[in-house]
């Protein structure tokens, strides 16, 4: 028989029961859809992690005191940064950060409970890619000065000063008061921190003012940002900056008591702590599939029960076995390729719906279609297979003779 007809024949028989094979479908329609889906949502995922990393700025590296050392936290020294600065060849820039427990900021009438103070260097916007939207960052000499002068994060300004400037204006943090210089450019939350509800004071007035309590030196940092001249030098910088704080600190290099990361590095560690999620996304797409796979061969062997009397009729004919297998297993594929398509279009529709109106970013990934179709194709052939052979295995007389 020629395959046209085959094909016609085994349209007509699924047309017999249009509920019956939609229903078989459903499996196969739901699984597409999960793949595509779970692929959009880890891919966005991912995505979300690599800009909040990047928005840290460009070709940085960060050098944070070693966890689990004893008294490494007090070991990274304002020093160390002005060092860094003076020695390390193949660098833009170098901001040190210290962040003392949170304080009452007053201005304008408005009182704002346990806001961050961020305690930095002239170099942060340079160095964080993090610009102004009004006046000016505090300069090398206003730090050195120890001068009361604050910049304001974007929220915070709104805050407090609503529609009006805040430069100029005074504030009070804890019982100091602080001059309004600059306001910095909405950035937003990055990596659960706000940006934009932060003050950012000299590092040295942190110290002064704020640190006198703690339980660390008075000049301890927490953070050590160096921004690298280019992509290629990271290695040498890295290499620099570990000699020159072990050497500083007197300790072996092998076993510093501080750690330098990349954003490659922050990258690869927040990738790591979700491919299990990720892993578990694919495991329940894949299941899906195949629970959607079973579902086609249960119906295809309960429609070659069925249609025994048909079979035995076609053969009698003069339908080889070959036309009958094939014929059966068209069905199947007919039956799955159709799922996929329908589980293709809500599967991408879904995705970018879930982006828009959920929490979570999602970014469809155009590979996931082809292969969520192909594994759709794929099932209808593998569970569609075993049915079809049944069926070309029947005997004519047999056949004819069922009831």
């Amino acid at each position: 028989m020629k395959f046209q007809k085959i094909l016609r024949i085994a349209w007509e028989g699924l047309m017999l029961n249009k509920i019956r094979s939609f229903l078989t479908t459903l499996g196969v329609i739901i699984g597409v859809a999960s793949v595509i889906i779970m692929m959009a949502v880890s891919a966005g995922a991912e995505a979300a992690i690599a800009e909040q990393i990047n928005a840290l700025g460009a070709n940085l590296l960060i050098v944070s005191p070693m966890r689990g050392v004893p008294g490494a936290a007090r070991t990274l020294l304002y020093e160390d940064a002005l060092a860094i600065a003076e020695q390390v060849i193949g660098i833009d820039g170098v901001s040190a950060e210290q962040a003392p427990a949170p304080q009452t900021v007053k201005a304008n009438g408005v009182t704002l409970e346990s806001l961050a103070i961020i305690g930095t260097t002239a170099d942060f916007p340079a160095v964080r890619d993090y610009p102004l939207a009004e006046g000016t960052y505090f300069s090398e000499s206003d730090n050195d000065r120890k001068l009361k002068v604050a910049v304001l994060g974007a929220g915070l300004a709104q805050d407090l000063f609503g529609g009006e400037s805040a430069l100029g204006q005074t504030i009070t943090i804890g019982s100091t008061k602080f001059t309004v210089i600059g306001v910095m450019s909405p950035k937003g939350v990055v990596a659960d921190i706000d940006y934009d509800g932060r003050v950012y004071l000299p590092i040295s007035v942190v110290f002064q003012k704020f640190m006198t309590t703690s339980l660390m030196r008075a000049d301890a940092v927490r953070t050590i940002y160096v921004k690298v001249a280019s992509q290629d030098k990271i290695d040498s910088v890295t290499t620099q900056i570990t000699s020159l704080l072990a050497a500083r600190h007197d300790i072996d290099p092998a076993k510093p008591d501080f750690t330098i990361q990349t954003q490659q590095d922050i990258i690869a560690t927040q990738e790591a702590a979700t491919s299990a999620f990720r892993d578990l996304l694919a495991w329940v797409a894949g299941v899906s599939l195949v629970v959607g796979g079973i579902g086609i061969m249960n119906i295809m062997l309960v429609s070659v029960t069925e249609r025994t009397r048909e079979i035995g009729l076609r053969m009698a004919l003069g339908a080889r076995p070959g036309d009958v297998q094939t014929q059966f297993l068209l069905e199947a594929v007919i039956l799955s390729l159709a799922g996929g398509l329908v589980g293709v279009l809500l599967g991408a529709g879904g995705a970018l719906l879930f982006g828009a109106l959920g929490t979570m970013r999602t970014e469809l990934v155009p590979l996931s279609i082809p292969l969520a179709f192909g594994a759709a194709a794929a099932i209808g052939i593998f569970f569609g297979y075993y049915p079809a052979t049944q069926a070309a295995k029947l005997d004519p007389i047999v056949a004819l003779r069922h009831e």
